[in-house]
């Protein structure tokens, strides 16, 4: 390993040459084997190394596990938030906790595989801002699941104006300078991989074969990768509303051009009754359906817009475990009264 991940260019909280961060909620099933592979692969790296565990309101023992590992290893750092506030917030808090002069965010059920570490950390070596691991195939999962995800990354493409890499999740390398810009962006509905192509820099790619899970079970439902969806594309662009826009002038063209055939038709002395009332109610149907829709997606970008101005923070800190008692706080983020700092 070159001294790429251990220059003091910036230093900042401590000489940390990477940082993992991994979000977890309920992942008590996984945590042990976990935290013992990317031990293992990071002490093959020979560079200082942090791993960040941010526990987003597990219920099921995840805290509790992540305090014994922690208390058994000072490298192995833990936040703790005071609810759910969703896997985007939690990755975001974990990397505002971060410190390295490069940092991998991946998914704590095992599904991204740690050992490709080292591979990310080779093209960042290369000078490449952003590395992301991009799937070539998707063990373990059912036909419905690989064809949405499919259609998922598809649809965004295509409805915002990035070019933001198909079939790539969160996992992910990335440099201090992208780590800083992404901190001062302050979303309360990120969509961190547009965010990161959005960002910019030199970007590239590692192929690899995604695991099935480890142990539990998935909590990324068709109806969650639909609002994910949603936020992704409402975050990174207005190209919805101008298709709004568009399909309105299309409607509005067609209904003059048959206003004035009825008018044609009335002028040349025709008295017939003109048929099709059938069709006439369900134009009006689908024009009301359409319209209902307009609406709808209207108000979700209102309601993005509602909550970003209220200016809360983007998530709370209950407690911080194996932190520095004089890392500052990022800022917009609260930490409770009585959240602890374990040096």
């Amino acid at each position: 390993m070159s001294s790429t991940l251990t220059r003091s260019s910036r230093p900042r909280f401590h000489d940390v040459g990477l940082s993992v961060v991994v979000p977890i909620f309920n992942e008590a099933e996984v945590l042990p084997e976990l935290y013992r592979r990317v031990r293992t692969v990071l002490a093959g790296l020979g560079v200082p190394y942090e791993i960040i565990l941010v526990n987003d309101g597990s219920t099921d023992g995840s805290w509790q596990q992540i305090l014994a590992l922690g208390s058994a290893d000072p490298r192995l750092k833990a936040v703790r938030l005071s609810r759910n506030f969703g896997h985007q917030l939690a990755i975001t808090a974990g990397v505002h906790a971060s410190s390295g002069r490069a940092v991998v965010v991946m998914d704590g059920d095992l599904q991204d595989p740690p050992e490709l570490i080292p591979a990310l950390c080779a093209k960042f070596e290369e000078g490449y801002d952003v590395v992301y691991a991009q799937r070539r195939s998707r063990d373990g999962e059912t036909a419905w699941k690989r064809l949405t995800a499919t259609l998922f990354y598809r649809l965004v493409r295509q409805m915002t104006t990035l070019a933001i890499p198909v079939d790539t999740g969160d996992f992910r390398l990335m440099s201090r300078r992208v780590v800083d810009e992404l901190s001062r962006l302050q979303e309360h509905n990120p969509f961190l991989r547009g965010l990161v192509t959005w960002v910019g820099y030199n970007q590239t790619a590692v192929l690899y074969d995604r695991d099935r899970r480890f142990g539990g079970r998935s909590k990324f439902s068709t109806a969650r990768m639909m609002k994910f969806a949603l936020d992704g594309i409402t975050s990174l662009s207005s190209r919805p509303l101008r298709l709004l826009s568009h399909l309105g002038v299309f409607f509005a063209a067609g209904s003059l051009v048959l206003m004035a055939g009825v008018i044609a038709y009335k002028l040349s002395g025709g008295t017939r009754i003109i048929q099709g009332w059938t069709a006439l109610i369900a134009m009006i149907l689908f024009l009301g359906g359409m319209n209902l829709m307009a609406l709808g997606l209207l108000g979700e970008y209102i309601g993005r817009i509602y909550e970003q101005v209220k200016g809360r923070p983007l998530y709370l800190v209950q407690d911080r475990v194996n932190f520095d008692a004089n890392v500052p706080s990022h800022p917009g983020v609260e930490h409770s009264a009585d959240a602890g700092v374990v040096g």
